[in-house]
């Protein structure tokens, strides 16, 4: 990992640099805020430790430059400082800082502050992992471009509105949204085991063709099962599963693979069952074009209770400008804005 290094006093920024070194990290320095962000600028920094107290551009000011710019990923920020003040700790973190090391520090405390800083860094790289591996399903079939990238976006307007309805008040918190929005995509992984024969076939498929595809839910949740035995106590793996095998269940019991009703479907699943069906109604297909929302309103009313559980039916009713934007803003892409 490449850390960047900022303090305007030399012997400060040369000593920590090479604990920094010793530490087997990757090093760059800068002797104030604004030649800090000229270095961020061309290089991919992980983690800035900065001074607070320097000239021109100080750590605070270097702070919220950092997060108002446009880096490719988030840059992890530590503050050293003789400062340490409640109100010294709610001004940087106002700014931006993620922590804060007071001087003079100790090299252990550094390096496990650092160990924390990575920990969280991992999980952007675990996110951005995890979509990933959405788009690597998403991209064998044409028609399917920015089709996870919406499914998600749409799940989470979903959630946002069922966390306002008591019935769901202790259920959906803001780790569930998070978590819904992170596992959202993986719905349809199952699909990198069909084959692409009937994945990509124009027409309608045969009954022994469509008895086939159905197993994407079952493969789905098995691959994502498989790294559940690694890594048990992961929620968000756990969350993945249920939405790959329970996205083509249905609230009257007709649904597949293991024909679920009513709440026995994982909440995540009846959420992003409604997304899924909005979507595929509204985007054009080979065999078929596109619905405008007003049709596929009509569909999703039309089936509550049946296909869809009532009650994200009416979050969904609740969530129709959210959808409508969604849409819009996302038809034509494959990547999301922040």
């Amino acid at each position: 990992m490449k850390i960047l290094v900022v303090d305007d006093d030399q012997v400060s920024r040369d000593t920590l640099a090479e604990m920094l070194r010793r530490f087997e990290y990757e090093v760059l320095t800068a002797s104030n805020g604004r030649e800090a962000l000229e270095t961020l600028a061309g290089n991919d920094c992980r983690m800035v430790i900065s001074d607070w107290i320097m000239p021109e551009v100080n750590g605070l000011t270097l702070c919220r430059a950092i997060r108002e710019g446009e880096f490719s990923s988030y840059i992890y920020i530590i503050l050293l400082t003789v400062r340490h003040s409640r109100q010294d700790v709610i001004e940087g973190l106002s700014a931006g800082a993620d922590d804060f090391i007071k001087k003079p520090f100790n090299p252990g405390e550094l390096r496990v502050r650092l160990g924390t800083g990575e920990r969280i860094l991992s999980l952007e790289t675990r996110d951005l992992t995890l979509f990933e591996m959405a788009r690597l399903a998403e991209s064998r079939d044409p028609d399917m471009a920015g089709h996870v990238d919406r499914i998600r976006h749409y799940a989470r307007a979903l959630g946002e509105h069922l966390a306002t309805q008591p019935k769901f008040r202790g259920v959906i918190d803001g780790e569930y949204l998070r978590l819904l929005y992170l596992t959202a995509p993986l719905y349809d992984i199952g699909k990198v085991a069909i084959k692409e024969s009937i994945l990509l076939k124009e027409g309608k498929l045969t009954p022994q063709e469509y008895d086939v595809m159905k197993t994407h839910t079952v493969k789905g949740a098995e691959a994502i099962e498989a790294a559940l035995t690694h890594r048990p106590e992961a929620a968000f793996l756990r969350m993945a599963r249920d939405v790959a095998l329970t996205h083509h269940e249905r609230y009257d019991g007709t649904g597949y693979p293991q024909g679920l009703a009513g709440e026995q479907i994982p909440l995540c699943g009846r959420i992003v069952g409604l997304a899924d069906a909005y979507d595929a109604m509204t985007s054009k297909r080979v065999y078929r074009e596109a619905v405008d929302h007003a049709k596929a309103r009509l569909v999703i009313v039309k089936e509550s209770g049946r296909q869809f559980d009532p009650d994200v039916v009416e979050a969904f009713l609740a969530a129709e400008s959210d959808f409508i934007t969604i849409g819009n803003c996302l038809a034509e892409r494959s990547l999301v804005p922040a």
